[in-house]
């Protein structure tokens, strides 16, 4: 990748509806809950904010609704030094939205309405395409529709735009689709439905890695929660620790660590210097509450790395 790698992100943007709770509700029940707040969210604009305030040169591209909340959405992420040329108001359509509870361990339930989300079709990939072609890393999600996905990556593909896929949230893919990506980040559970293998132990992620491998994936990174990550390049695996700290949601723990992963691998920095640089952003995001709020600048991460040492 090139020094002043340029960065474009391809995915969802959602109005994220947060409320705590002891625990979860069971069907019928209602629970009273505490602490609400709507925060900006979606799989997308979190690692295009987590890049974005990493200090990516990065463009977005996706769909806010013709809503007052799209707007103010828009105006954030140009705070967080986002190019936002490529993100489309989509008539008559909402912004999409998700309905999260955090529980008490702060683990999150999460529904989801594409919405506007729904509107980043293959046409308006194509339309954009100059945005990809550019730049020197592409990263997607899949909380945009699928064809689109793929669009993007064989656009990416065409311009030697490296295709960065993190396959959340977690649903079978074509193996035409995977032998256009480059680099792929799934949680254990989204390993299992890509490869059929159960991650338990480090050799079990080894497996899964493989079977990646053998899909035409060059460096799968699959992460395991508070163990880390297992990170596999063309068959060479090591698991690369994560920092401890007191976690009080994960939301968006995951995008944080892709966006800045990206951020650094732009930067030149050696492979495992940049999941130690991604691991901190995240460890970082998760000691603070929702999804874009908890998300670290540069500063934050690189002080948070000076102190492990």
């Amino acid at each position: 990748m090139k020094k002043t790698g340029k960065l474009a992100v391809l995915g969802s943007i959602n109005a994220d509806h947060i409320l705590n709770l002891t625990q979860f509700p069971r069907p019928g029940e209602t629970v009273i809950g505490k602490q609400y707040q709507v925060a900006f969210g979606g799989k997308g604009a979190n690692q295009a904010v987590a890049a974005g305030r990493s200090g990516a040169n990065i463009s977005f591209l996706a769909c806010v609704g013709e809503d007052g909340i799209g707007l103010r959405i828009r105006q954030q992420l140009v705070e967080d030094k986002i190019d936002v040329t490529p993100v489309e108001v989509v008539a008559g359509e909402s912004t999409g939205v998700a309905l999260i509870f955090v529980n008490a361990e702060g683990e999150n339930s999460i529904a989801i309405h594409a919405g506007a989300n729904a509107a980043l079709t293959p046409v308006l990939v194509e339309k954009h395409q100059q945005t990809i072609a550019d730049a020197d890393a592409l990263l997607m999600q899949l909380e945009s529709p699928l064809e689109s996905v793929l669009a993007a990556a064989k656009i990416a593909r065409q311009h030697q735009t490296q295709v960065i896929l993190n396959p959340a949230p977690a649903t079978p893919l074509s193996d035409e689709l995977l032998a256009l990506v480059d680099m792929i980040t799934p949680n254990e559970t989204e390993a299992e439905i890509l490869t059929g293998v159960h991650i338990e132990s480090d050799e079990d992620a080894a497996r899964a890695a493989t079977v990646l491998h053998d899909k035409g994936i060059y460096s799968v990174l699959i992460t395991l929660g508070s163990r880390g990550v297992w990170l596999s390049e063309n068959g060479n695996g090591q698991r690369i620790a994560g920092f401890r700290v007191k976690a009080v949601d994960t939301i968006a723990a995951g995008d944080t660590f892709n966006g800045a992963l990206i951020t650094a691998l732009l930067e030149d920095k050696p492979m495992d210097q940049a999941v130690r640089f991604a691991h901190a952003a995240a460890a970082i995001a998760v000691t603070r509450a929702g999804a874009q709020p908890s998300v670290p600048w540069r500063d934050e991460t690189d002080s948070f790395l000076l102190q492990q040492e």
